[in-house]
């Protein structure tokens, strides 16, 4: 018997996603640690910082978003902001304005506001701006180079 609550739990948590059902509504800040399922009302925010956001076909949304990736199938009001990518599925509805690396919009979908695409990863700019200032530095390296065969010599 202990073996039944949890073989229904599973499929309802969408393969370990924390879930919001369709006949729920949140009103206030939610903070999540883990992916999140919104197939219901939502009110306020929504930070999955580490994380995906799904909301589902029946997910209403008004609400800054802030996630890693964010997936579209229901309606969002409210800035999306995804450090990774958003996808705004067929039957899809969301306005606001977007800020990721990378977007998705399938045929069918609604979209008003703006997109502003963003590098990826800020530590991935790091490393590019290590090799520029090598980049400068050889130029001073054929003077000391000249130099140096005229050591030799």
């Amino acid at each position: 018997m202990s073996s039944m609550p949890p073989a229904r739990f599973e499929p309802e948590n969408r393969g370990g996603a924390a879930t919001i059902g369709k006949a729920v509504k949140v009103v206030g800040q939610i903070f999540s640690r883990e992916d999140l399922y919104v197939d219901g009302e939502v009110e306020g925010t929504i930070e999955a910082l580490e994380h995906k956001l799904t909301v589902g076909p029946n997910g209403s949304v008004s609400a800054a978003v802030k996630a890693r990736e964010v997936v579209v199938l229901g309606t969002i009001k409210g800035n999306v902001e995804a450090t990774d990518k958003i996808e705004i599925r067929k039957d899809a509805k969301l306005t606001g304005d977007i800020r990721t690396a990378r977007i998705i919009i399938e045929d069918g979908a609604y979209f008003k506001g703006s997109i502003d695409i963003v590098k990826p990863e800020p530590a991935k700019g790091a490393p590019k701006a290590q090799p520029a200032p090598a980049a400068a530095t050889p130029a001073p390296q054929p003077t000391v180079a000249a130099s140096a065969p005229e050591n030799k010599r």
